[in-house]
C-alpha cells in the first residue's frame, strides 16, 4: 500500500514537474516585444552602421532569459536588389525555431526560402547582446524575419575557448 502511495506521488509530482517546464519553455519567458522593435535596421555598405529600412506590420517576442530568444516578423516593399546593393548580406544564415503560437514566423520555412534562394540574409546588427547578431531574412515578396544568433565571440564565450583581443568586451555592447 505505501509502495502505490510513493509511486503516485512521484507520478504526479513529475507530471506537474513536466507540464511547469513545458509551460516555462513555450510560453512562460515570451513578452510581446513590438514596441521594442519601432524600426527595422540593416547594416549599411558604406556606413558600416545599422539604417533603418523601410518596414510595416512588424511583430515581435523576446524573452529575458536568453538573448537568442527574439524573433520578429515583417513586411517590407523593398526589393531585393534594392537591398543587396545598399547593405551587408551574409553567405548564409539558419533560422531558429519560435514557439509554435507566434505564427508568423515559421523556421522550416524561411529555411527553405534561403536555400531555394527565394529569400537573402542580411547583417540587422553585430554584437546585439555579448558575442550576439541580430539577423534579417527578406524574401522576394517583401516578407521579413529576424532572429538572433551567436558570432564566433558569442560561439567561443559559450564553449569555453579562449577569446581573444578581436572580441568586444560584454561592456561594450
Amino acid at each position: 500500500m505505501n509502495g502505490k502511495i510513493v509511486g503516485s506521488v512521484i507520478l504526479i509530482s513529475a507530471l506537474i514537474a513536466g507540464a511547469a517546464l513545458y509551460y516555462l519553455q513555450i510560453y512562460g519567458y515570451y513578452e510581446d516585444a513590438t514596441a521594442e522593435l519601432p524600426e527595422v535596421r540593416l547594416v549599411s555598405l558604406t556606413s558600416d552602421q545599422p539604417e533603418p529600412i523601410l518596414a510595416e506590420r512588424i511583430q515581435a517576442i523576446d524573452a529575458d532569459s536568453s538573448p537568442i530568444r527574439f524573433r520578429a516578423c515583417f513586411e517590407t516593399p523593398s526589393s531585393l536588389a534594392m537591398l543587396t546593393e545598399t547593405y551587408v548580406g551574409l553567405e548564409f544564415a539558419t533560422p531558429r525555431n519560435a514557439p509554435g503560437w507566434f505564427d508568423c514566423f515559421d523556421a522550416a520555412a524561411i529555411a527553405d526560402d534561403l536555400a531555394t534562394g527565394r529569400a537573402l540574409p542580411f547583417l540587422g546588427q553585430k554584437n546585439v547582446a555579448f558575442g550576439v547578431d541580430r539577423i534579417v531574412v527578406i524574401t522576394e515578396d517583401g516578407r521579413g524575419y529576424i532572429w538572433h544568433e551567436l558570432n564566433d565571440c558569442g560561439e567561443k564565450a559559450y564553449d569555453g575557448t579562449i577569446v581573444g583581443e578581436e572580441c568586444p568586451g560584454r561592456d561594450e555592447n
